[in-house]
């Protein structure tokens, strides 16, 4: 028997060589040679993240026109795909690190987590932007400087996928790099977070032009342009502000931030601490007028609503105490609803509560709407549970979603719409309320519980992307914390003096509710100048083609 004509699988045909080793001496000297480039990508997002608030280092944006060189200069799909997922790795490993720390909360079950989270959330973020890499090398080939355009495209829809795909996670999107209240972020207003991601990435992009030639480096200069022009679109909006004005035509708000770590918060021993700390502060004497809304952070108390403000109980004595007659008390907690076949479904609710004479009145609430996957409820439960990882959710087997949101009126109250934590990342959001409600809110509550993030830098970054709807909606945003960052923004995601409690602290914040502006752009047009956008990058790069056909 003969094996003549039968070529061995792997070998080289027609050459009878033997199959190469997958990790070949040449093989190997090739990789050597890409390292450099493969660790520039990762260095270039790194760079854009450092951007984002709380570091603020402007420098980092050219991390993008680097992103911009060495995807525009990948050879073929996977390449190109691989350093855009290297630079979204950079982005969000620089980004998303806080999100270890949750799990270390109850560190003797779930501690183990922490060390596979980091990585998979940040690859699985990063793919966004290998796609979005990708698309760019399909669309923008030979298109000349116009090609920056389908860039910034690309990676702004990319971003606007990440911020609906499974829910989304819009967390640290581009155009959020600038601190809520200052100039650049006065754009928001205009078009939206996204569409300041699409002018944020334009600009900073451009300068990776800059050794092309005379139209390369004029396009560079266009781009450092439109960045400066931020400033001045959003200097002249802040300069047209409208004094406040006198406190005594706005209901004043008190902020009670209780400064207890989620680590004790579940320990019974504690209990009866909490609920004193928060009836203590709630209590405090004030230098000026009454506080008429007192706002507790989401899940103040750790125990069911109905439990503990259930008539009779020493807690809603205590409570109810703490309060005048005619306050009002807004706080966050969990609901259990009975089924008629005896089980209990969770709601992660905001309630309203009003001082009557003979105790505590509810007057309305909200239930959460957007929930957090992994945390408040499991994606493919049946399969989750078969895997045995259902224990990611931390409270029994998950939250119930509420009815999308609206707006909330309530005798006492200025009339608001609820954005319970991870609802605040989304733009958009509380105007669809609006909308669905045919009024508009005075302002916006905002109750999360950001001690799940521990110190580090994750309650920093949430308060800033909290403060952009604020400035997108042209509405002041009020925001409890157990543990901080508790604030008063006003309707330009501005922090005044004296109006906002650090991580750890434990205190209060009254202060006058700042009054809100006139419907802004966005919150009339929505994302409609963000396609606008999209579609102008097109429009260039088929003017392109042509000029050059």
């Amino acid at each position: 028997m003969t094996t003549q004509g039968v070529t061995p699988v792997g070998a080289d045909v027609g050459s009878g060589a033997r199959p190469r080793a997958p990790w070949s001496r040449a093989r190997l000297i090739a990789a050597g040679r890409a390292a450099p480039t493969w660790a520039a990508c990762f260095g270039c997002g790194a760079a854009a993240a450092y951007v984002n608030q709380p570091w603020g280092v402007l420098p980092g944006l050219l991390g993008y026109a680097g992103m911009f060189r060495l995807v525009d200069r990948g050879r073929g799909g996977g390449q190109t795909f691989a350093r855009g997922w290297l630079s979204g790795a950079g982005y969000f490993l620089v980004s998303l690190w806080w999100i270890a720390n949750p799990f270390f909360v109850d560190a003797k079950d779930q501690g183990w987590m922490a060390p596979l989270a980091v990585p998979l959330v940040t690859a699985g973020m990063a793919l966004f932007w290998g796609l979005a890499s990708l698309l760019y090398r399909l669309v923008a080939a030979h298109t000349g400087a116009a090609r920056v355009l389908a860039f910034a495209a690309a990676l702004a829809a990319a971003e606007w996928l990440r911020g609906h795909v499974l829910t989304g996670f819009p967390w640290d999107l581009p155009g959020e790099t600038w601190k809520a209240g200052s100039a650049p972020s006065q754009v928001a207003a205009f078009v939206g977070a996204y569409g300041l991601t699409w002018i944020t990435l334009v600009g900073a992009a451009a300068p990776g032009l800059i050794d092309e030639g005379r139209k390369g480096a004029l396009a560079a200069l266009a781009g450092v342009g439109l960045i400066l022009s931020l400033y001045a679109a959003g200097a002249a909006r802040l300069a047209s502000a409208p004094p406040r004005p006198p406190a005594g035509g706005a209901p004043t708000i008190r902020v009670v931030q209780a400064g207890i770590p989620e680590a004790v918060k579940y320990d019974p021993a504690w209990f009866p601490t909490i609920v004193d700390r928060y009836v203590t502060l709630t209590r405090r004497p004030s230098g000026a007028a009454l506080p008429q809304i007192v706002v507790w952070s989401e899940g103040a108390i750790p125990a069911p609503l109905e439990d503990y403000l259930a008539p009779g109980t020493w807690t809603e004595a205590a409570i109810a105490d703490a309060l005048s007659p005619g306050q009002v008390l807004i706080l966050g907690g969990y609901r259990l609803v009975p089924h008629p076949n005896g089980e209990l479904t969770a709601f992660n609710s905001l309630e309203l509560l009003k001082r009557r004479p003979d105790g505590l009145a509810l007057e309305t609430f909200y239930d959460k709407h957007r929930l957090v996957p992994f945390g408040e409820y499991m994606p493919l439960a049946p399969l989750a549970r078969t895997l045995g990882i259902e224990q990611l959710v931390h409270v029994g087997d998950g939250f119930e979603a509420g009815p999308p949101p609206r707006p909330r009126r309530a005798a006492g109250a200025p009339p608001f719409q609820p954005l319970i934590c991870y609802e605040s990342l989304f733009p958009g959001f509380a105007h669809a309320g609006e909308r669905a409600a045919g009024y508009r809110p005075a302002w916006i509550v905002n109750i999360s519980n950001d001690s799940w993030f521990g110190t580090g830098m994750g309650p920093a970054q949430l308060l800033n992307l909290a403060a952009y709807r604020a400035i997108e909606e042209g509405l002041p945003m009020v925001r409890a914390t157990p543990t901080g960052y508790s604030a008063v923004i006003d309707a330009y995601g501005r922090i005044a003096p004296g109006q906002r409690l650090g991580q750890g602290a434990a205190g209060v914040i009254d202060a006058p509710l700042p009054p809100p502006l006139p419907p802004t752009l966005y919150a009339r047009w929505g994302e409609g100048p963000f396609f606008a956008m999209l579609a102008l990058s097109l429009v260039g790069l088929r003017w392109r083609r042509r000029e050059r056909g």
